[in-house]
């Protein structure tokens, strides 16, 4: 067999592997070395392999898609610097535990250490941050192509078990790399099957001792952090009811869409906590990673000697507050399905006072976000609460849109998805990761800031070349915002130029280069007709608001006195 030849079977063997452990979808990038990989997608009809020019956006793409879906996808790229550029979203996907595999196409051993061209040390580039890579043998011979399917059954299987996260399967191919037309072989049906779903019952031991500690609790508080793909709303709801506890969730958890108004979810905490001290809680419950509000981090770290129970997969453990929780290893639908049935005395008025306070603070936010005259950046989230339709999908900025999507957002009780890139909280990549929660067809929107937008411009390419159902919402306050609140902002003449870094660009150009409708924001009115047009249009667009840095510091401060006055007067009856 020629060297073409057995690089076109063991690419093949390799797709076969990962449609035979259930996978549907991938992204392909444009290079040479990878062209057995990209052959061996573009002629097969199970997955469906979707074209991004630059690995980074492409990294970032596939991020957003397996989230979206549940299900691994692989990136096939081609080697040196291409597969670098893909470490930004593998360094997400490991932190924030969503499956994508890395296909890195790459010179045989020969090539490596020898000067040759488009070559680097690919072979566990990734180190620590993937959990599972390999290093597969250049195909010479048919016995080859074996290896390459159980690499791409192994991959998916290892993508999911445990703790869900990156993988690298690092495949050299001499050249030539493909054969010619006439001698290569026709397109291909690989066979199908299903996901593996690795099944992690709680720990036995340690349900034993939680509910233990939950029967003597007088005042249990549930803290739901975020968690990808959303934490399980039912299980952990119906616990809280049993409990008669507060559940304070994070927009990132899955429990602030799709809840009933009579949920005691707690929503504007964020705001209220700042100035208000609440009755301290005996015993905590608490989901998913760290919150986003790091007034609620400081808020648990100040609790001292409470019992706070972690619940997370085995061996997981998210906890950066210098706390040192009991842990209780498992599903977290499982342990909380294991807990419900727990009978404790809880102290009256307990629960209702914190969904009380809770409720008159996130009134004074939304009357905070009617009032206040100009571009209040926070409103940009109360007004996409009502506009975004049941099932859609919402994607947050790091620095301040995620903390304005806290804040602002609130409840609602049609069903969305939301999400953000929060495991490693970087701003390169968003409207990648946004593309990719659009390319199953629910409409998306995502909103940044001016800086993020400027790191991921390559993604507007993206959404116009796949059509994709992308509102790009533009937050342009000429520079990074989030600083004002920072103690740099006390340096005058350091902190225009070093941290605040204005960009001077314009969305509505910038969109213009890749022939997408673009919109600037003159009014709220105006706003929620253009989100409007656009779920009537369909396809990309981008929304521009500008506005103020300082001005906006001056509207959120009193947006959050007013809710912390708000929930006072509860706490203070």
């Amino acid at each position: 067999m020629s060297i073409a030849r057995a690089n076109t079977a063991a690419a093949r063997a390799l797709v076969a592997g990962l449609a035979r452990a259930g996978v549907r979808h991938a992204v392909v990038t444009p290079g040479s070395r990878s062209t057995p990989l990209v052959f061996a997608l573009a002629e097969q009809d199970v997955i469906c392999p979707r074209l991004v020019i630059d690995e980074r956006s492409a990294g970032f793409f596939a991020l957003g898609l397996a989230r979206a879906t549940g299900t691994p996808v692989p990136i096939a790229c081609t080697s040196g610097t291409a597969v670098a550029n893909l470490f930004p979203a593998v360094a997400e996907a490991n932190l924030s535990r969503v499956p994508i595999i890395a296909l890195t196409a790459d010179r045989p051993p020969r090539l490596r250490d020898v000067g040759a061209a488009q070559t680097i040390d690919q072979v566990h580039l990734f180190g620590r941050h993937v959990r599972w890579s390999v290093d597969l043998p250049a195909p010479a011979s048919p016995s080859d192509a074996p290896a390459y399917e159980v690499a791409g059954r192994r991959a998916v299987s290892m993508a999911l078990a445990g703790i869900p996260g990156p993988v690298q399967v690092n495949a050299p191919f001499e050249e030539p790399l493909v054969e010619a037309p006439a001698d290569h072989p026709a397109g291909w049906h690989p066979a199908t099957g299903t996901l593996p779903r690795p099944v992690h019952p709680p720990d036995a031991a340690a349900i034993a001792d939680v509910r233990l500690q939950l029967e003597r609790a007088r005042r249990p508080l549930i803290v739901a952090g975020p968690e990808t793909g959303g934490l399980p709303c039912t299980p952990l709801l119906r616990l809280a009811r049993a409990l008669d506890a507060p559940v304070l969730a994070d927009p990132l958890s899955g429990l602030r869409a799709g809840v009933d108004e009579g949920a005691p979810v707690l929503d504007a905490y964020d705001a209220w906590l700042r100035a208000v001290t609440p009755p301290a809680p005996d015993f905590v419950l608490r989901f998913g990673s760290a919150p986003t509000s790091k007034v609620l981090n400081q808020f648990l770290a100040s609790l001292g000697g409470v019992p706070q129970v972690l619940v997370d997969l085995p061996g997981g453990f998210r906890e950066p507050n210098g706390l040192v929780p009991a842990l209780l290893p498992g599903d977290p639908g499982e342990a909380a399905l294991a807990l419900e049935d727990v009978r404790a005395a809880i102290e009256p008025g307990w629960c209702a006072a914190w969904v009380e306070a809770d409720r008159a603070a996130r009134a004074a936010l939304d009357g905070a976000c009617r009032q206040e005259d100009g571009a209040f950046e926070g409103r940009v989230f109360f007004e996409l609460r009502d506009a975004l339709p049941a099932g859609a999908a919402l994607v947050a900025g790091n620095s301040m849109p995620v903390r304005d999507l806290d804040d602002f957002f609130g409840l609602r009780e049609a069903p969305l998805d939301i999400a953000a890139n929060r495991g490693a909280n970087g701003i390169d990549g968003v409207v990648s990761t946004a593309a990719g929660a659009a390319a199953g067809g629910r409409p998306t929107a995502v909103v940044v800031g001016d800086v993020s937008f400027l790191h991921d411009l390559n993604a507007l390419w993206l959404a116009r070349e796949h059509a994709l159902p992308l509102l790009v919402v533009v937050v342009n306050n000429d520079g990074g915002g989030i600083f004002h609140y920072l103690p740099q902002v006390a340096h005058e003449q350091q902190f225009e130029r070093w941290f605040a870094t204005p960009p001077r660009i314009d969305a509505c150009r910038a969109a213009a280069l890749f022939d997408l409708p673009a919109a600037g924001v003159e009014s709220w009115p105006g706003f929620r007709a253009q989100v409007a047009a656009w779920l009537e249009r369909g396809g990309p667009a981008v929304l521009e608001l500008k506005s103020g840095r300082a001005e906006n510091v001056a509207m959120h401060r009193r947006a959050w006195e007013a809710a912390g006055r708000a929930a006072a007067e509860v706490f203070g009856r």
